[in-house]
């Protein structure tokens, strides 16, 4: 049984998009969502430095079309649950049949653009804590008056809060924690911080009319399977200032059987995580175009084509 996973928000890295604009058509259809949004795609993913791309606004909407594009790449698919992490369930909402392509960058757009509001209205960010015991870190969190943003599971929480509050916890760290590493973003996303956001959001995802999704679509508010499009569309309005579960999620995964798990550009992220959390899954990112064929064969033993 074959997963098909996308990143969120922290896995863009300059130029990633410049080898999927390669493939036939791509070029095209990146021009039509950039006139459909308003953001020139194709220069923030193939000409903008780190920094440009850190931008909330531009990062977002940068992820969920290069996911779109290289799921794509693969060919008529069926996978037997889709998931994504944090803005990853807008790319996953697409590979379900809940939002077509143009309706979920258009409103990912929108939630970029007041996340970014968001974090402007207090300095705020994020950091990642490796290693250490997880009932352990989220009280010593919360002791900080910090929320654990992302629990990602194997081993990993992310922790979110003011910029004074993330400097005590690298000051203080939880009990067998042997890292703390601050995140590429730019704000405290998944926290009370973000509750204008949900606002924007809302009013703009009430003028959509999802449909019910076509595969199992895993949730990562609480790693359950959704099975009505306005729900997936209500959860991801909500995601914003809720605590994102990916452990969840492949706590779900196990559970359903899973035995190969796909991750679509920029990735990494999260097939680094289920190397750790899900012992003897084949896995595969695909980082460029060349690593279609090895995800192709993988499907091909694990998936439905």
């Amino acid at each position: 049984m074959l997963v098909l996973v996308a990143p969120g928000q922290g896995a863009q890295t300059p130029g990633f998009l410049t080898p999927w604009l390669e493939l036939p058509g791509a070029a095209d259809r990146v021009a039509a969502w950039s006139d459909a949004i308003g953001l020139d795609l194709a220069h923030y993913g193939t000409q903008a430095d780190a920094d440009e791309i850190r931008d909330t606004a531009v990062a977002q909407p940068l992820l969920v079309a290069a996911g779109i594009l290289s799921a794509t790449a693969l060919g008529d698919v069926v996978p037997g649950a889709v998931a994504g992490h944090s803005v990853g369930e807008f790319t996953a909402a697409t590979f379900a049949g809940v939002l077509d392509d143009t309706a979920a960058l258009t409103l990912v757009r929108t939630r970029g653009l007041a996340m970014a509001g968001a974090a402007a209205i207090t300095e705020t960010g994020m950091s990642a804590l490796l290693g250490g015991d997880p009932d352990v870190s989220v009280a010593h969190l919360e002791k900080l008056g910090l929320t654990p943003a992302n629990i990602n599971g194997a081993g990993q929480i992310v922790a979110a809060g003011t910029l004074e509050q993330l400097a005590a916890l690298n000051e203080d760290k939880p009990e067998g924690v042997r890292k703390v590493v601050p995140l590429k973003v730019a704000g405290a996303f998944h926290t009370r911080h973000m509750a204008p956001a949900v606002e924007a959001l809302a009013k703009a995802a009430a003028d959509l009319a999802p449909a019910d999704p076509k595969v199992r679509y895993v949730s990562n508010r609480d790693g359950q399977a959704v099975a009505t499009g306005a729900e997936i569309l209500e959860r991801m309005v909500g995601q914003v200032a809720n605590p994102v579960r990916w452990d969840l999620c492949m706590e779900t995964f196990k559970e359903l059987g899973v035995t190969a798990l796909v991750e679509v550009s920029p990735g990494g992220t999260l097939v680094g995580l289920a190397k750790r959390a899900l012992p003897g899954v084949k896995t595969l990112a695909l980082k460029t175009p060349d690593d279609l064929d090895a995800a192709r064969e993988l499907i091909a033993e694990h998936g439905v084509a």
